[in-house]
């Protein structure tokens, strides 16, 4: 088997410095103090988070996999046991995109769309509990859809995306090169020639079941404006006006966890009371990656709306507990060959010797997968 993406990303000797001071699961804190930095001063003297500086242990799961995974201050990305911070078929790989995945762009632009992107198999988990609760449903259309973990996610469990948008130039040569049949339209959302190419690809495929999408959202205008009126929040409102016109039987709409919690949780209530007006039945769960077999502990709140009955019935169960996540050796065990000079050379990838191996080298599939870590 090969793979690409296993280039070194380039740290400073004082970098490598803090680096080769760090222990298998240690951060900041084991980084003597005569090596200068002025952040880790600051780090001291504030109380950093835990993962800062942190190197993985082979034996758990990563932390949550960010566009920094270039830098070893800015979360828990150093290499296990190597003196280095992960390469992008590393980071890609614990965020569950398989090797078969070939991303495009610069090594910079990579990190963004590894680091954004929802896991692939935890939207597979979300994918085919609808797939098993509405057979019925087969299609989607992917708004801010990045690099593609969600429909790559719907993908695996049947649906057929029929178009996707994002503003991300190198995000969508990436999402072109994996997913060639699906209508991809780059560009702003805002933009209206932008949004009649998606209308058209839904009316040519005679309608939509699925809208799926990740907009940002800012929150409340100070103002006193609701949401979908504060300018802040265009992108969001282009998911609403899209939804209004496109009608599907179910919409799923994925943010970061603190979308619950900002403005004392007027937003998250706000949002769901504005699909709530347009005949959707809706519920917002966080979502725990571990619990889903990514080796991550990446934590994303999914809102589903239905017109189909309740969307609670929509949610899938988590089915891994602590003692059986899986770990980094499990994820990326078997990438033993050195980081390359060139980020599109090939490398070889050793024998699998874990379920979640067998998926990354394409050996079984996501549902064989599951299976064999749920027995």
């Amino acid at each position: 088997m090969t793979a690409t993406g296993h280039s070194s990303y380039s740290l400073s000797d004082l970098d490598m410095r803090m680096v080769r001071s760090v222990p298998p699961g240690g951060n900041w804190k084991a980084i003597p103090l005569s090596i200068p930095s002025k952040r880790l001063e600051q780090i001291r003297v504030s109380g950093g988070r835990t993962t800062l500086y942190g190197r993985l242990r082979w034996e758990t799961p990563g932390y949550t996999i960010t566009t920094y995974f270039n830098r070893p201050g800015n979360g828990c990305y150093i290499h296990p046991s190597q003196d280095r911070v992960l390469t992008s078929l590393e980071a890609a790989r614990i965020q569950s995109f398989p090797d078969s995945f070939r991303f495009k762009g610069s090594k910079t632009s990579r990190t963004k769309q590894i680091g954004n992107a929802v896991p692939p198999l935890l939207a597979f988990s979300i994918a085919d509990k609808i797939r098993k609760t509405h057979p019925e449903l087969k299609s989607t259309v992917d708004l801010f859809c990045g690099a593609g973990g969600l429909t790559l996610g719907f993908k695996w469990a049947g649906f057929t995306t029929v178009a996707a948008n994002d503003f991300f130039k190198e995000a969508g040569l990436t999402f072109m090169a994996n997913f060639p049949k699906v209508k991809y339209v780059g560009g702003d959302i805002t933009d209206l020639d932008v949004k009649n190419q998606i209308f058209d690809a839904i009316d040519e495929n005679g309608g939509i079941d699925i809208v799926i999408g990740g907009p940002p959202c800012q929150g409340f205008s100070n103002a006193g404006k609701r949401m979908i009126e504060d300018p802040r929040n265009a992108l969001y409102k282009e998911f609403v006006d899209i939804v209004i016109e496109a009608n599907p039987k179910i919409f799923i709409m994925e943010n970061v966890e603190g979308i619950m919690s900002i403005n004392e949780g007027k937003t998250f209530a706000e949002i769901k009371e504005t699909f709530r007006e347009l005949g959707y039945n809706v519920m917002g769960r966080k979502l725990i990656a571990t619990q889903y077999g990514v080796p991550q502990k990446r934590k994303r709140v999914i809102i589903i709306g239905s017109k189909l009955g309740e969307s609670s019935v929509l949610f899938p169960d988590p089915f891994l507990e602590e003692d059986n996540f899986i770990a980094i050796k499990d994820a990326i065990g078997d990438i033993t060959a050195k980081p390359t000079d060139e980020i599109d050379d090939e490398i070889k990838i050793g024998a699998a010797k874990s379920p979640y191996q067998e998926l990354m080298q394409g050996l079984i599939t996501p549902k064989q997968y599951l299976k064999l870590i749920k027995s």
